[in-house]
């Protein structure tokens, strides 16, 4: 399970990076969501599970697993759609705007 989480990691580090690199905008965002999608899986993996039971369970004598890496990603992803959202205004408002979304043609941008 552990190569299959590490190779999924991988694939979509290289994906998101792909796509942020490339000269459309559009395609540079969606980039970055599956490049913060990619962070969030890594600590999900990384997130040793070494308890019996989850973190939530209360009133067990096994022990629990740690509720950090849980939080973390949930802290992630509200981050991550609030930037998401915000860049996604910003493409909205170039498109409007430029009426084009190829980075290299807007001319403005530059100064």
């Amino acid at each position: 399970m552990d190569l299959l989480f590490s190779i999924a990691v991988g694939a979509m580090f290289a994906i998101g990076i792909f796509q942020v690199l490339r000269r459309n905008v559009i395609r540079s965002v969606i980039g970055l969501f599956i490049l913060s999608n990619a962070v969030n899986l890594f600590l999900l993996s990384s997130g040793a599970y070494q308890g019996v039971v989850a973190a939530y369970v209360n009133g067990s004598s096994l022990t629990a697993s740690d509720a950090l890496p849980q939080a973390l990603i949930l802290t992630a992803i509200v981050i991550s759609m609030g930037g998401l959202a915000l860049v996604l205004s910003l493409v909205y408002i170039l498109s409007v705007r430029y009426k084009i979304s190829d980075a290299d043609k807007i001319k403005k941008l530059r100064y």
